[in-house]
């Protein structure tokens, strides 16, 4: 089994939050959804948790933050090209997320930009090309 990793992010409105994701390219799991979560697939090792605040806050004693107004994790993807990245991000803002939070980064050889969710999680798609991922992106950096 390959190693997969759930991302749990507490949300306000789970079905809010449902919506936004399959609007964005994210597939519901029935099997780990009910009336507190629900599992939303991006790829078969990428799988985000979607919690209502009341099952969240039994993980857990620590204070939740706010991500409307406080960043904890910005989460990165990758895109397979820049018009992946602005797709992704339009179709985040179309569904009632908000886009580009933080700046857009193009350094050439890698494109990013950002959304943020309806409860104000920020996600950052972004694509490197083939030669970056290759040499290392600090190699590419000081490339002429």
């Amino acid at each position: 089994m390959s190693q997969i990793i759930f991302i749990n992010l507490p949300v306000a409105d789970l079905e809010r939050s449902m919506a936004f994701y399959e609007a964005i390219g994210f597939t519901k799991d029935t099997r780990f959804t009910n009336h507190l979560a629900a599992s939303m697939a991006l790829s078969d090792e990428i799988r985000v948790m979607l919690l209502t605040h009341e099952l969240w806050s039994s993980f857990t004693d620590r204070r939740r933050v706010d991500p409307a107004s406080e960043a904890q994790v910005l989460l990165c993807i990758s895109r397979t090209d820049r018009e992946a990245v602005d797709a992704i991000t339009a179709a985040a803002v179309a569904a009632g997320g908000a886009g580009d939070p933080c700046p857009a980064q193009d350094h050439g050889f890698m494109y990013g930009r950002s959304f943020a969710d309806p409860d104000g999680h920020i996600w950052e798609p972004m694509w490197m090309s083939a030669e970056a991922v290759e040499k290392g992106p600090a190699e590419m950096s000081h490339a002429g």
